[in-house]
């Protein structure tokens, strides 16, 4: 049981890797407050994510499905996502703030933001193929439908009118209660020879751990000034944990639509990936 940590941290980190790759350039450019040649670090970045995807799809580190997935990531970044990172990084609502001046940007987003989003459809996409994944007990689409809807929805509509997130969180439970994931992972018998076996979760407590992930690439890129949020102006601290909830929702979102792209929902609710 235990040898297949190592092979599970191993797939995980591959999975990971385009998002791995953003931090460590957030990392490594984080002194780079200056313009070099009229360039600016989060002009840097933009080419930087350019040449990474270039390098997965020429070393064939992502199948073609993967590279679809991804470039509707960017889209609905450049759309859905973009929408909000223009609302919520407004001056007069003021959520968060891009601190760093960039030439290739959209009003208040720079447009590298577009993607921190794709990572997560890379991250999604490369960890279902990697892992082999599966889903039993999937909700109808409709009623998924309406729940990513409403909660792409609510983070515009909770200034204005109140926050429903936990009715979301509460609906999410109901929905997604017995949808379980399960995944494979290769390792070595006793007899060194390759075998595959199969494990399988419960699909909330891995969307939830996820999400924490998520948080603490969050604090990461705060902590290297790719964005703060206004109590972070003067002091960097860690992020709430609150915004562990605003992840939940987003990388359900972001779920469905990896699901949607690269495998279909069978009438009993199953789940697998288009071959």
């Amino acid at each position: 049981m235990l040898n297949i940590i190592p092979r599970g941290a191993a797939l995980s980190l591959a999975s990971a890797l385009f998002g791995i790759l953003l931090l460590l350039a957030f990392v490594l450019t984080h002194q780079i407050s200056w313009s070099i040649s009229g360039i600016y670090r989060y002009d840097l970045l933009l080419a930087y994510a350019l040449i990474i995807q270039v390098f997965l799809v020429y070393f064939k580190l992502e199948t073609p499905r993967e590279v679809w997935v991804i470039a509707i990531f960017h889209i609905m970044a450049m759309a859905m996502a973009m929408a909000m990172e223009l609302f919520l990084t407004h001056p007069k609502i003021g959520s968060w703030y891009y601190p760093e001046p960039s030439i290739f940007r959209v009003a208040t987003v720079p447009l590298f933001a577009g993607f921190m989003y794709s990572a997560v459809g890379s991250f999604l996409a490369r960890g279902l193929r990697l892992f082999n994944a599966s889903f039993t007990e999937l909700p109808r689409l409709r009623w998924v439908s309406l729940l990513v809807i409403f909660s792409y929805a609510n983070f515009f509509t909770k200034f204005f009118v109140p926050d429903i997130r936990n009715i979301l969180f509460i609906a999410s439970v109901v929905l997604f209660w017995k949808t379980r994931v399960f995944f494979q992972i290769h390792h070595k018998n006793n007899l060194q020879l390759r075998d595959t076996k199969q494990y399988q979760c419960p699909f909330l407590p891995l969307l939830l751990f996820l999400a924490f992930l998520v948080w603490l690439a969050e604090n990461i890129a705060t902590f290297t000034n790719i964005w703060r949020y206004p109590s972070q102006a003067n002091v960097w601290h860690m992020v709430g944990w609150g915004k562990l909830g605003s992840w939940y929702l987003l990388l359900m979102l972001s779920l469905v639509l990896v699901l949607a792209v690269m495998g279909k929902r069978d009438e009993k609710g199953g789940w697998q990936l288009a071959r």
